[in-house]
């Protein structure tokens, strides 16, 4: 039996943990910096408007340009099929809400979890992808 230990695989990339963050948007450059990592999350974030109105939701696009005002992230509220298009300069405040829903899982864990079932004598056993909820 192989020794999942001695398997050759790289380190998985050091994720930051972001659920609950509620980043400081104070300068363009802090805005551009939290809603690039907005976009890389995989859990919803809630935008707060000027206006105060708010949108929770999948950030799933980002257009960055060379201003706030030209640049935009591409939204799908929670609970609709909808998308949203809101410009940097339209967001107020940026919160973390949704829970990661890649946090936790890696290229490791899932080697690790196949050489247990295999040493516990299951067959064919596939890389099935976990549920969400």
């Amino acid at each position: 039996m192989t020794d999942p230990e001695a398997l050759e695989v790289a380190p998985a990339a050091e994720r930051e943990q972001l659920e609950g963050w509620i980043p400081d948007l104070a300068t363009p450059d802090e805005t551009r910096q939290a809603l690039e990592k907005a976009f890389n999350y995989r859990g919803d974030v809630t935008i707060t408007h000027r206006d105060g109105s708010r949108i929770e939701g999948y950030i799933f696009d980002r257009r960055t340009a060379a201003t706030l005002e030209e640049s935009h992230v591409r939204v799908i509220p929670k609970d609709t099929v909808s998308k949203l298009t809101v410009s940097y300069s339209d967001i107020a405040a940026l919160a973390f809400t949704g829970r990661d829903t890649a946090a936790g899982k890696s290229w490791e864990a899932w080697v690790r979890k196949y050489w247990e079932r295999k040493a516990a004598g299951e067959t064919h056993i596939a890389l099935e992808p976990e549920p969400l909820e």
